[in-house]
């Protein structure tokens, strides 16, 4: 029977002269560990090896490694943004002339979103706004990483930047007075590249059933740890709030928590992650997805848990206030369902921890319920809730600005939060 084959990898880190933790920033956008006069940093990088390297590899190696400080102020920074799809991310590079220290001192720029499927081919150019600053692990020095949305020539965010709106959310006095934090559980699979089938399972065969690989050690039940340890030090590196990760009930399946983060950085923070951890599989030869059920049949799908909560949450008398945003978000299911991801239906089934797509439920440490409340909140009357119903392939700019609407902004009539009071047995 043919075996799925593990490139092996070698991983280097530069070691940062500062912390990775977020740097002063203006009210116009975000700074994440930006290195403001490091010299002499080599950056973070993967590589897969095989028997057929040879010197000319080395040599380009040399190239990549090449620390550019000590001959020019000039630094590279990698624009990234959100394609047409609203899945796909697009990435290009520019030089500027020297460090920055804020989104506000780099230039707009522009793309042909023709190519993209975001403009048609008369009308092609899209512009770019620099929102967020991290810094690059691949390219390591005072080089940069820019998270950015998009815009007509106009000025007019575009159908897909889903960020302009979320900041609006977010901008409201009655949300950030709220302070709402963002704990993001993203899980992902990675694929053979060739033959679209899961890492580490036989080609056109199937491994033994789920059990052994929650949270597992050795090669016969953990798939991809090199790839997962590579991503973990690239988000610590380019100052991602990351908070953990683990390998997932399907093997092959891996996920990470990024939080808490507070309002608009929840979504800057997982786009950038997966910018890294899709550019690390890129050099290490294995395909990444974010289907929520990339295999049909009896294995777990993926998710994008969303735990959240706002200041009133976390003081005392919180689990009241978490009871209401409940109601509030079950009268608005339909509406959170369909902005919740692509193929969703597939995964929210009642089975593999989820709960029914078609029905809202709450409930205490049931982890087959739409919104979860942990142990601990309910013991102390204050925390957190988690949404288990974002798909893997979410966008967390309007996941986290929705649960904010919703709780926040929205009310519901006394009539109908009544009803879904009664029906959801809360008191309130």
């Amino acid at each position: 029977m043919a075996q799925a084959v593990v490139p092996a990898m070698q991983c280097q880190m530069g070691k940062p002269s500062v912390r990775a933790r977020p740097a002063a920033a203006s009210a116009g956008g975000r700074v994440w560990g930006v290195r403001r006069a490091a010299r002499g940093t080599s950056g973070f990088k993967v590589l897969a090896l095989g028997p057929e390297t040879t010197g000319v590899v080395q040599r380009m190696n040399q190239l990549l490694d090449m620390d550019t400080t000590p001959f020019t102020d000039k630094i590279i920074a990698e624009y990234i943004w959100v394609g047409g799809s609203g899945l796909d991310i697009r990435s290009k590079s520019r030089t500027i002339s020297k460090p920055v220290e804020d989104p506000s001192e780099l230039p707009k720029w522009n793309y042909d979103g023709s190519s993209t499927g975001q403009a048609p081919g008369e009308d092609s150019e899209v512009i770019l706004y620099p929102q967020a600053i991290f810094k690059d692990p691949f390219r390591g020095g005072n080089n940069i990483l820019v998270v950015c949305d998009t815009y007509t020539p106009q000025g007019e965010p575009i159908p897909t930047n889903k960020r302009h709106r979320a900041a609006q959310i977010f901008s409201d006095p009655k949300v950030s007075s709220q302070v709402p934090w963002f704990g993001i559980e993203q899980e992902y699979t990675l694929m053979q590249r060739d033959v679209n089938w899961p890492l580490g399972w036989p080609v056109g065969g199937y491994p033994g059933p789920q059990g052994p690989y929650y949270c597992a050690v050795g090669s016969d039940k953990s798939f991809g740890r090199d790839i997962a340890d590579a991503h973990y030090k690239a988000c610590l590196y380019a100052g991602v709030e990351i908070s953990g990760t683990n390998g997932e009930v399907m093997p092959g399946q891996w996920e990470y928590q990024v939080g808490p983060s507070v309002g608009i950085d929840a979504g800057d923070h997982i786009w950038i992650s997966r910018y890294l951890l899709e550019r690390i599989t890129e050099q290490a030869g294995v395909v990444l997805t974010l289907d929520p059920k990339p295999i049909q049949g009896d294995w777990n799908g993926a998710g994008c848990h969303t735990n959240y909560s706002t200041k009133a949450m976390r003081e005392d008398g919180g689990f009241e206030v978490i009871k209401k945003a409940i109601l509030n978000l079950s009268l608005r299911h339909d509406l959170h369902i369909s902005e919740y991801g692509e193929g969703n239906e597939r995964r929210l089934t009642g089975l593999h921890e989820t709960a029914s797509i078609s029905d809202f439920s709450w409930g205490v440490a049931n982890r087959g319920c739409s919104i979860r409340v942990g142990r601990d909140t309910e013991a102390k009357g204050k925390g957190y809730l988690e949404d288990r119903r974002p798909a893997s392939n979410m966008d967390p700019y309007t996941v986290t600005a929705l649960l904010a609407e919703t709780t926040l902004l929205w009310e519901p009539t006394l009539e109908a939060e009544a009803v879904a009071a009664k029906k959801l047995s809360i008191n309130v």
